[in-house]
């Protein structure tokens, strides 16, 4: 149990350190990620605002019925990289500024980055 809490303390630090330095603003808001054991969720945010602006998880009514329950976690985040991606260019926002949440950039985040990407946003 120590070491599960002293992982997630670990995360939260890198994760403030990260948002020292990025911001999201109307111009170029910030896609942030957060991933749970079973889900990931995607959102826009517009921190000059205080809004959020777009968002996509393996919750979202977008995805398929029962998509993600039966796919890989990396196979269901690639789909909340499209979905995100597609609503964000319909909210007309072209780029982004990519905040990962203090999680190493591989697996899971990495394939909704480069669903994103493939979709056509710009980050």
């Amino acid at each position: 149990m120590a070491q599960v809490q002293e992982k997630q303390a670990a995360r939260q630090r890198r994760h403030r350190r990260v948002r020292k330095r990025v911001r999201g603003t109307a111009e170029r808001p910030r896609l942030c990620v957060y991933k749970s054991l079973r889900h990931i969720y995607a959102q826009i945010v517009d921190d000059d605002l205080g809004k959020t602006l777009v968002t996509a998880s393996t919750l979202s009514k977008g995805l398929p019925a029962g998509a993600p329950q039966k796919q890989k976690k990396t196979e269901a985040a690639k789909a909340v990289g499209a979905l995100v991606a597609e609503r964000a260019l319909a909210a007309q926002i072209q780029t982004v500024v990519f905040d990962r949440g203090g999680y190493p950039y591989h697996g899971r985040v990495k394939a909704l980055a480069a669903a994103a990407r493939e979709r056509g946003l710009q980050f």
